[in-house]
């Protein structure tokens, strides 16, 4: 069963934009002041590239939703009145979905079925001065993952996990809670490595590779001790050093013992338009720092996210040895990630 909300999406067009049960008006929020974003600042938005100008969608939608030196009907600023519709389109969304559960909890069925709740974007709510998604940054890319699956482990009920998850990821992942194969073309992995300590590698997976497969993958393949002994000492040396080998094993999705996590991953997106309306981005992100890469214009950035997880300093001209040679291997391993992903070979990020 897919269940798809429209909500917490806006109307466009619509000077509402975001549009709750006339109900939830009253029922949420009413009395709630919502922060505004430390970045949403014309400082913030100063430090953003030249290109995204007041021509860029991100620009002309935060004017029509988050800007909050302009004042609604009910004498709320914008900010404030559009981001407790959101919220209460969110609450909706919520209350739906537990109905769903307790349905499926009175047919006797709970026990047996995995539920994923998750989106298909983040969103800028004001950060940088930016409205809705399409860029590298935090607000754009973090997504909600929330799953319940009768399989986990105790121990992991009610937890949370910062691991890099991606939307690769749920295909094998709703294959193999069927008992089903994965195809070796996908990508992604099985997520429930990650709260079931007793997950295995199925039989009757194929171990074919692709023909374009390359020395660096056989090795990588061949010898899966080796590439986990490299991934531990990843986490050891500092990021200059740093080493995150790539899965290349089609199976890799099917076992965490044998293939560690991913520490990373490519993101991008294309063009949308035009590039003074959309432009296409695309990044290499850790937990650590994070590399964007704007294409149309080949501009970079660079941030630390441990000292700036708000993404305001942008390090990409830092003359500090460190941080160049940080520059230097991300974006090394940006162009490997990329070459990759748009190759015919088969990968498992």
């Amino acid at each position: 069963l897919h269940v798809g909300f429209y909500a917490t999406h806006a109307l466009d067009g619509d000077p509402e934009q975001y549009l709750p049960q006339n109900k939830s008006r009253t029922m949420y929020y009413t009395n709630d002041t919502i922060p505004y974003p430390i970045t949403g600042t014309l400082q913030s938005r100063k430090k953003l590239p030249p290109f995204i100008t007041e021509l860029n969608e991100g620009r002309q939608r935060w004017k029509r939703r988050f800007n909050q030196s302009r004042m609604m009907r009910n004498g709320e600023n914008q900010y404030q009145y559009m981001m407790k519709n959101i919220y209460r389109m969110a609450t909706e969304v919520s209350t739906t979905s537990g109905r769903l559960i307790k349905k499926i909890e009175e047919q006797g069925d709970l026990d047996n079925t995995l539920i994923i709740f998750t989106t298909d974007n983040g969103y800028f709510h004001g950060e940088h001065q930016l409205a809705d998604k399409w860029y590298p940054h935090e607000e754009s890319v973090r997504v909600p993952l929330i799953i319940r699956d009768p399989r986990m482990d105790p121990k992991y009920k009610g937890t949370t996990n910062d691991d890099f998850t991606l939307n690769v990821d749920l295909a094998p992942t709703l294959l193999g809670a069927a008992g089903l194969q994965a195809v070796p073309g996908m990508m992604g992995r099985d997520m429930s490595v990650l709260y079931r300590d007793d997950a295995t590698v199925p039989s009757g997976v194929a171990q074919q590779h692709d023909d374009t497969t390359t020395g660096e993958q056989q090795s990588a393949q061949s010898h899966p001790q080796q590439q986990q002994q490299q991934q531990q000492q990843a986490r050891q040396d500092p990021p200059l050093q740093r080493r995150h080998p790539l899965n290349v094993n089609p199976n890799a999705h099917l076992s965490a013992k044998q293939y560690p996590w991913r520490e990373e991953f490519f993101y991008e997106h294309p063009v949308l338009g035009h590039k003074a309306y959309i432009p296409s981005s695309e990044a290499l992100v850790r937990k650590d720092w994070k590399y964007m890469y704007w294409p149309d214009y080949d501009r970079e950035q660079l941030f630390d996210l441990r000292m700036d997880p708000i993404e305001d300093n942008d390090r990409i001209q830092d003359p500090d040895p460190y941080v160049r040679g940080i520059l230097s291997e991300m974006r090394h391993r940006f162009q490997e990630l990329r070459g990759w992903v748009h190759s015919n070979a088969t990968v498992t990020l």
